[in-house]
């Protein structure tokens, strides 16, 4: 296989953590509330900005309950397992890394006996029309570490019995995310907009809170998973009071991202915005300061454009996944058709 010569002005992404947005500084973090309790007033209202404005941005459902876990995405969703299943069977669906881990949890954590796995290799989906909707559903809406995302959300019925547990933490802020189609949904900071680690969000519709509510685990729930106490939804969580304790330099570093995403126009504005045309090509131009030339001409009405990596591994010697390089395989354009000279 021939690979492609095409790379990024900016080499610094990967399948955690992304670059800062354009023009940060360590200054502008000089508002965090450092040496303080994060239960104090002025610390709640900041944790309780990232929230809001989280939500505002995404434009998450009005009734949907948004909140900070610890543990970045991974705990997010660890925590939305171990709550919320057992009162069903699961169906999981993995065709990269991540989604792999959430089958580990269910079957040798949690050890539910009634669960159906859809599992597909790298570069591909697993048959969406095979999942059973009675049952609660585990999906990545896109797949961190290859690349390939459902398309849309339409293979999940309105009317589902179960509930849909997506992380979404490589999609929100990049890319159009059926919220209604999710019952929960987990992010991390880091992911698209270049926060810092060991920070996840999670929003919960109102059928996941009254599974809370209705629900009790067979299994013990660690504290720090904890969104309900004996049938009775924490509500604290999802207002700025965490389950432990957050860096609140990392909040403050939040809030920035998020006041910058607001000031270039939100959800919209994040993502490829312009287009220079070159003699034999053109420069892709995109707001958070990554700029990818390319060998071909494209137009404008093509916006926004998306771009595919394929990433190259191997497996370690416990068989988890080992990663080395990754290149940009394609561009597509808004109605995901490919583009190319």
């Amino acid at each position: 296989m021939n690979l492609p010569d095409i790379r990024p002005d900016n080499p610094n992404f990967s399948s955690g953590p992304c670059s800062k947005r354009p023009n940060w500084t360590i200054n502008n973090l000089e508002g965090a509330l450092l040496g303080r309790s994060h239960r104090t007033p002025k610390c709640k209202d900041k944790l309780k900005e990232v929230i809001n404005k989280s939500k505002s941005i995404l434009g998450l459902p009005e009734d949907y309950h948004v909140g900070i876990m610890p543990g970045s995405d991974t705990g997010a969703l660890e925590a939305a397992m171990w709550c919320l299943l057992g009162n069903r069977g699961v169906e999981i669906l993995a065709w990269e890394n991540f989604g792999r881990d959430w089958i580990l949890d269910v079957v040798e954590e949690l050890k539910i006996e009634d669960k159906n796995i859809h599992l597909a290799p790298y570069g591909e989906l697993p048959d969406l029309s095979k999942v059973d909707f009675s049952r609660d559903v585990i999906f990545t809406w896109n797949g961190t570490t290859s690349g390939i995302k459902v398309p849309n959300g339409d293979w999940i019925p309105d009317n589902r019995e179960g509930l849909t547990i997506c992380d979404a933490t490589s999609a929100v802020f990049a890319m159009p995310v059926d919220y209604k189609k999710c019952d929960v949904i987990t992010w991390s900071w880091q992911k698209a907009l270049g926060g810092e680690a060991a920070h996840g969000m999670i929003a919960l519709s109102p059928r996941a809170v009254e599974r809370l509510e209705n629900h009790q685990p067979t299994w013990p729930v660690p504290k720090v998973f904890r969104m309900a106490s004996k049938k009775k939804f924490i509500s604290g969580n999802f207002e700025g009071s965490t389950i432990n304790t957050p860096s609140m330099l990392c909040v403050e570093d939040a809030i920035d991202v998020l006041n910058w995403a607001e000031d270039i126009g939100g959800l919209e504005a994040l993502k490829l915005i312009d287009i220079e045309e070159k003699e034999n090509g053109a420069l892709l131009k995109e707001e958070r300061g990554t700029n990818i030339e390319i060998p071909y001409k494209i137009k404008k009405e093509d916006l926004p454009i998306k771009y595919k990596v394929r990433n190259y591994f191997t497996y370690d010697e416990n068989g988890l996944i080992k990663f080395y390089d990754a290149r940009l395989i394609e561009f597509v354009n808004k109605e995901g058709e490919a583009l190319g000279g």
